[in-house]
Formats: structure tokens, C-alpha cells, sequence
């Protein structure tokens, strides 16, 4: 931990530890909770029950990519920082109250989805948590940016990467949200497009591509 004397005036340096700690472990409880949303239920044979059952794994599977690309960026973030402060806490635990909720509208869309009814409200519900993760995550790391909570890429080029990465993973949770109060289902599939955007490293792929080539 640093001196008072070495962080800006009127903020109070802390450690990252405890931050890094309390948030992996908010991220894996809220991981581990869109299981208990998995769930058969009669009638029919064990088979059909099972195969019935896709909504709830569809939606395990979108909110458990989305909760795995928010920590993702979030550890890269925690990683790089050299000191936090009370503000910079606060806002993070913005962003954990909304990943511990998670689990509530993933489990209002599997139940939509089953029985066919409220699936516009449930869908919304969904998107707009979806994307007040992303956007919390962003004012996150715009907020260590601008303090000074972690040592810069170099040239900007942190910053710009961000905002390019953001922009579309925004507008496209938007465009879902619109889809979904008309296409409930078809928010749904874009939801879980976006989710794996967030996990699969496309430009590392292209890049190995060309290379091999």
C-alpha cells in the first residue's frame, strides 16, 4: 500500500487484495447459482423432460458467458492496478450487485421461455442487467484511467481499445433489447451472440490464421 503523501489529494490509497478477492468470489457464487435454474419438469418420459428442458440450458449458458467475459475483463483490470480507493470501491461493488442479480432474470427468461407467457418483460429484464454490467465495468475502468489506479499501455492505445470493444457489445445489447419487445426469442439469440463475443478472442484467432497461412 502506498503513502497518502504519493496519491492524489483527498483520496486515500488502498490496497487490491481484499477488492480482488471479494469480487472473484461474488463472480463464482454468481456462476454457480444459474444451475439451480436447471430443472426438468413432467410430463413425459425422462428423455423428453430432458429435452424440454432447452430454455434453462440456454440461459445457464448466455448469463454463465456473460458472467465469464465480465470477469475476464474485470481481472484484467484488478490485475494491472497498483492501489485502489474508497470511490473506485464503491463502484465496483455497482458492478457486483448487478452480477449477484443475474441469476433472478436468467431464471424469469427459462421460465418465460417454458411456458410462453411474459417473455417480453422477462427478455428485457434480461438485457437491460446484461448491459448494465458491461457499462459499470466501463465506467470501472475509465474510473482507474482517470485516478491513476493502474499504469497506462502506452499512447492511448488502453483507452481506445476499451471504447472499441465496448461500443459494439453496447449497441448491440440495445438492438437485443428493441428485438426483444417485439421477437422475444430472437433477443435471446443475440443475447447469447454477444456472450460469445465476449469469450472467444477473435482477433487472436484471425491473427494465428493469417500467421499459419
Amino acid at each position: 500500500m502506498q503513502d497518502d503523501a504519493e496519491t492524489p489529494r483527498g483520496h486515500r490509497s488502498l490496497g487490491t487484495d481484499r477488492l480482488a478477492a471479494f469480487s472473484d468470489g461474488v463472480f463464482s457464487i454468481a456462476a454457480t447459482l444459474l444451475v439451480l435454474d436447471l430443472a426438468v419438469h413432467p410430463p413425459g418420459t425422462p428423455l423428453e423432460q430432458v429435452l424440454h428442458a432447452w430454455p434453462g440450458y440456454l440461459g445457464y449458458l448466455v448469463s454463465f458467458l456473460t458472467i465469464g467475459g465480465a470477469w475476464l475483463l474485470h481481472a484484467s483490470l484488478t490485475d494491472r492496478l497498483t492501489r485502489s480507493d474508497p470511490n473506485f470501491l464503491r463502484l465496483n461493488l455497482l458492478i457486483l450487485l448487478v452480477v449477484a442479480f443475474l441469476p433472478f432474470p436468467t431464471g424469469l427468461v427459462t421460465d418465460a421461455l417454458h411456458t410462453g407467457e411474459g417473455q417480453r418483460v422477462a427478455v428485457t429484464i434480461y438485457g437491460l442487467t446484461l448491459l448494465a454490467i458491461h457499462v459499470l465495468g466501463s465506467a470501472l475502468n475509465e474510473y482507474a484511467r482517470r485516478e491513476h489506479l493502474c499504469p497506462p499501455r502506452g499512447d492511448g492505445q488502453d483507452e481506445q481499445g476499451t471504447h472499441r470493444r465496448l461500443l459494439p457489445i453496447v449497441i448491440g445489447y440495445v438492438i437485443a433489447i428493441l428485438t426483444g419487445l417485439v421477437v422475444p426469442g430472437a433477443a435471446v439469440a443475440l443475447y447469447f451472440g454477444i456472450a460469445v463475443y465476449l469469450i472467444v478472442p477473435f482477433r487472436e484467432v484471425v491473427r494465428l490464421l493469417f500467421r499459419r497461412s
